[in-house]
């Protein structure tokens, strides 16, 4: 069954919707199921040729990869809000498999510890890899100061979904008992609870789940990382592009569209209104709402025209907040079963520098070719996903994956996808090899048996994802971040709403609650108290 057209196939498109979503990321299709099932008609416009956002999956070579789903948590806990909204917006037909006891094996230099499943599970297997007393004191600190976050954040994120008229009144309090947390950095957390390094370390060693070291984040992103993955982690049975199918299912079936190579070139605005989009040929479609999942700078640097004048505060406070760092992203295929290689489902964290995430990544970030990689994190999906041999028989897949400064490519800006040059291609493949030799230190049975690999850089997701700077993450997780109040689905314009990782945080939690606290807003619904009730 074929969920989605193209628009340059020139479907039968209405002149008119209720609503219109740009992009076709976790967060809009969220947020489209929900406005569909209130009778809405809906058309989601994606630029790129597949859809799905980061959850979707490329082929190459006979082989697959995901692009941003590495893993999940929760949605194994069939009532956790997970679990339930995944059910509600996907059905049945969307599985998990659990990855086991041990979902993240943590490697400093040549220290390996590891992260298991189960809050009872996870504090005690770390307590046995840390067996002094005072770090047993700590570790039990620390994820106190987790829950005590983590529990808070419900009240945070519901007033983002609230009318102003109510926001004014209750607003504050709401978002007083996060900010508590968010407004320190995640170092300044743990440096409060122990002074032993290797264990600050260990248990920030995820952050590249959020972009950030220790000293740049807010304690509420990691602090929200680290609850999400306690019950261990899962992987979409069937590869991540499953999630969209899925989802996009029940979007069609309510007579919504989705389109494909469809690019909006601006959202068109009257009396201070959204009133519909002008796509890239020139042809404008209306809708009564209209719903921004491009990412916020995107949204109101390139989308919205420069004489809005309504909007040039609003500019200015959006242009305090930095986008995130790029990424390098290296995916490898090999011509045998993840069964014959013996890899693991468990995720491997490489610290090649020692323990001082922060320092590791301010020395590679000055000068990237001559120091180490701050992290490489490595990947197996086909390992993960019990039906990857139904579909590429034969095969196995892993994915690396490091961080890189946005501008460190800028002298190829201005090229083209795929037509960047022999120097271009010649810097990839010195990058490329010094992330393989790390991938052979931990899996060496494959050194001679790669078949393909092909490493993407922040051109390629400015290029796919449409992100000014290339960045994968959006928005920087600092405390200023969570400071922001605009940061919400109702904007300057009236009927101009945002979804995605901008306004909740990054990762496929982060945007599935944003397409759930944008509908919220529009429908002047708790969808999430509805949810959990049914």
């Amino acid at each position: 069954m074929k969920l989605y057209g193209s628009y340059k196939q020139n479907p039968l498109l209405e002149d008119k919707y209720d609503v219109i979503l740009i992009g076709s990321g976790l967060g809009c299709l969220t947020a489209a199921v929900f406005l569909s099932e209130q009778g809405k008609k809906v058309l989601i416009l994606e630029k790129h040729y597949t859809p799905g956002g980061f959850t979707h999956t490329y082929t190459r070579n006979d082989y697959e990869w995901d692009v941003g789903v590495h893993y999940i948590g929760e949605v194994h806990r069939p009532q956790s809000i997970m679990a339930k909204l995944f059910h509600y917006i996907a059905g049945d037909e969307l599985q998990w498999a659990d990855m086991g006891e041990i979902f993240d094996r943590i490697v400093i230099q040549d220290r390996e510890y590891s992260l298991h499943k189960g809050k009872a599970n996870y504090i005690e297997q770390l307590k046995r890899q840390f067996p002094l007393e005072e770090d047993h004191i700590a570790i039990d600190k620390y994820i106190q100061a987790v829950f005590d976050c983590t529990k808070t954040a419900n009240n945070f994120f519901a007033e983002k979904a609230m009318p102003n008229y109510i926001s004014m009144f209750v607003g504050n309090s709401m978002r007083s008992g996060f900010l508590k947390h968010a407004q320190k950095t995640t170092l300044e957390v743990l440096q409060e609870i122990t002074d032993n390094k290797e264990l600050i370390a260990v248990l920030t060693a995820q952050y590249g789940d959020y972009g950030l070291p220790p000293s740049k984040s807010s304690f509420a992103i990691h602090a929200t990382v680290v609850k999400h993955y306690l019950s261990g982690g899962a992987y979409p049975v069937g590869g991540s592009a499953s999630i969209f199918n899925s989802i996009a299912k029940k979007i069609i079936d309510k007579g919504g569209k989705v389109l494909v190579s469809a690019a909006v070139e601006q959202i068109l605005i009257h009396k201070g209104k959204a009133v519909g989009v002008r796509m890239k040929d020139g042809k404008t479609i209306s809708a009564n709402i209209v719903i921004s999942g491009a990412g916020l700078h995107n949204t109101f640097k390139k989308l919205i025209s420069d004489d809005e004048l309504k909007l040039q505060s609003f500019k200015k406070q959006i242009s305090n907040l930095k986008s995130s760092y790029g990424h390098l992203s290296l995916y490898i295929g090999l011509k045998y079963t993840a069964d014959e290689l013996g890899l693991n489902k468990a995720n491997i964290w490489y610290y090649p520098n020692g323990n001082d995430h922060d320092q590791a990544v301010q020395n590679f970030m000055s000068n990237p070719m001559e120091n180490e990689f701050p992290v490489v994190y490595i990947s197996f999906p086909s390992a993960k996903d019990p039906k990857f041999s139904e579909r590429y028989p034969g095969r196995a897949t892993i994915e690396i994956v490091s961080v890189i400064p946005n501008d460190f490519f800028e002298q190829w800006n201005d090229t083209r996808w795929k037509k960047r040059g022999e120097d271009y291609e010649d810097l990839k493949e010195v990058l490329a090899q010094r992330l393989l030799k790390h991938l052979y230190r931990f899996v060496p049975q494959i050194e001679g048996k790669v078949d393909f690999y092909e490493l993407s850089t922040p051109l390629t997701t400015k290029h796919f994802a449409n992100y000014q700077r290339g960045e994968v993450y959006g928005l920087d997780h600092t405390p200023e971040r969570f400071e922001s109040k605009f940061l919400k689905p109702s904007t300057p314009i009236s009927q101009l709403y945002l979804t995605g990782q901008d306004i909740v945080s990054v990762g496929i939690g982060g945007a599935l609650m944003s397409g759930v606290l944008t509908a919220s807003a529009i429908l002047n619904t708790n969808l999430v108290e509805k949810v959990m009730k049914s």
